[in-house]
């Protein structure tokens, strides 16, 4: 048992990685209630609009598309920490002008868009940066624990921070939430100043000579990264958009107050948590068929969440579905992390994000389309579908290339007149390959 706990838990024997997490807890908690006042604000002043919601969510994750892959060629080139402690500064500040703004009754929805597109912008570069930083805090080995742990303390966040705004916003108003969070980016601004630069695993920067395309070459020519980056894409532009839907699911077919809508939030949040948790054990790179049934999963939750009846069985399967959405991101997270060279880490993490996260804004515009024309459940349950559907072609084309593979020496049939090489019982069908392979 005591092991089983050690093991668990790992990372945080390494002090800058404890400092780190601290940090993370404080602050993604302040982004939580923030996202959750954020999404109340915006359907407050649009009489319960899913498209000014979507277009809200649009704006934030635009920036991603278009300057991610730099911001992951800065993470290659620069100093981590010193991104990060700018990063969060800057992020800082626009969370408090707009808390200002509706503290002081002058806010409108164009200042909501400012501050969406704002943030957007920053989080372009503290993305990839903070999720190439995790290998420079515990190196190698301690990785996929490290990975795991950050998601973990993620919706540890994700669970406190919406109860905690849902209670907040009903006693306080949606100003004082928005105060909270710009306070708490300091939490992780005062964490990364408390690190001993020394004590980090770090590699050589690249040269100028080595840019953005030549990370995109290095993906291109690493099919184990190409199909579970296309699964991402999928799943993260219809099946991932939560933020729009768990409110508007919450307010307009429950027709929740802000208590309720926070807790309908934590408990998908909290079958996260129980997802991040069971994946601190991993020691090594998953399969990739891992991370295709765990995608499989997900798909058929969201659909069976779309058709919930009531509160109640919507609270329990979102928390199913919070499961199955941890588990697939980390496994697909770990394969295409730990199956990168260090030296392109950086522009791999940051095509993951882009992909991953710069989805959002079309998906955001999509599902709040479909929500206002084919209702409010069909943000769930086409984005399950679909999601099932593109974990079905991948696990048809992984099959295919396991086919198509050439067997190893002496697996093949017997050539007439010539002794059977024995069976090879000490290695596995994947050992046979590169590292870079599997």
């Amino acid at each position: 048992m005591v092991k089983t706990f050690t093991a668990a838990f790992g990372s945080l024997s390494v002090r800058n990685f404890r400092l780190f997490a601290a940090g993370q807890v404080v602050s993604v908690a302040g982004t939580w209630m923030m996202v959750v006042a954020q999404d109340w604000l915006v359907l407050d002043l649009t009489g319960d609009s899913g498209t000014a919601l979507g277009t809200v969510t649009a704006l934030q994750f635009a920036p991603l598309l278009l300057l991610t892959l730099y911001g992951g060629r800065l993470a290659d080139r620069y100093d981590k920490r010193r991104l990060l402690v700018t990063a969060n500064l800057v992020s800082g500040a626009l969370a408090l002008l707009l808390s200002l703004l509706v503290l002081a009754g002058e806010v409108r929805l164009w200042h909501v868009f400012l501050f969406a597109l704002g943030l957007g912008i920053v989080n372009a570069v503290e993305v990839p940066t903070r999720m190439s930083f995790v290998s420079e805090l515990v190196g190698g080995e301690l990785l996929p624990n490290a990975s795991a742990l950050s998601a973990a303390y993620f919706n540890v966040a994700r669970v406190v921070g919406p109860a905690l705004a849902g209670l907040l916003i009903t006693g306080f108003g949606t100003g004082q939430v928005m105060l909270l969070n710009a306070a708490s980016y300091l939490a992780t601004v005062v964490a990364l100043r408390m690190m001993r630069p020394g004590e980090l695993h770090r590699g050589a920067r690249n040269g100028a000579r080595s840019g953005v395309v030549d990370g995109l070459r290095y993906v291109r020519s690493r099919p184990d990264l190409t199909l579970p980056m296309a699964l991402i894409a999928v799943i993260g532009l219809f099946g991932m958009n939560f933020q729009l839907t768990l409110p508007l699911i919450a307010k307009t077919v429950f027709h929740s107050d802000a208590v309720s809508f926070g807790l309908l939030t934590t408990a998908f949040a909290a079958g996260s948590l129980l997802a991040a948790f069971a994946t601190t054990a991993r020691r090594g790179r998953p399969s990739s068929g891992t991370v295709t049934v765990s995608a499989l999963a997900f798909g058929l939750l969201e659909t069976v969440t779309g058709w919930a009846p009531t509160y109640t069985v919507a609270a329990v399967l979102l928390a199913l579905t919070g499961f199955a959405t941890i588990y697939f991101a980390q496994a697909a997270n770990h394969r295409i992390q730990l199956g990168s060279d260090p030296q392109y880490r950086g522009r791999v993490m940051a095509l993951y994000t882009l992909i991953f996260q710069g989805s959002t804004p079309i998906g955001a515009v999509l599902v709040g389309w479909l929500t206002e024309h084919l209702g409010v459940r069909s943000g769930l349950y086409v984005g399950g579908l679909v999601s099932l559907a593109a974990a079905a072609v991948a696990l048809a084309v992984e099959r295919a290339r396991n086919r198509a593979r050439p067997l190893p020496a002496g697996t093949g049939p017997p050539v007439p007149g010539r002794p059977a090489a024995p069976p090879n019982r000490s290695a596995s069908h994947e050992e046979v390959y590169t590292p870079e392979e599997r």
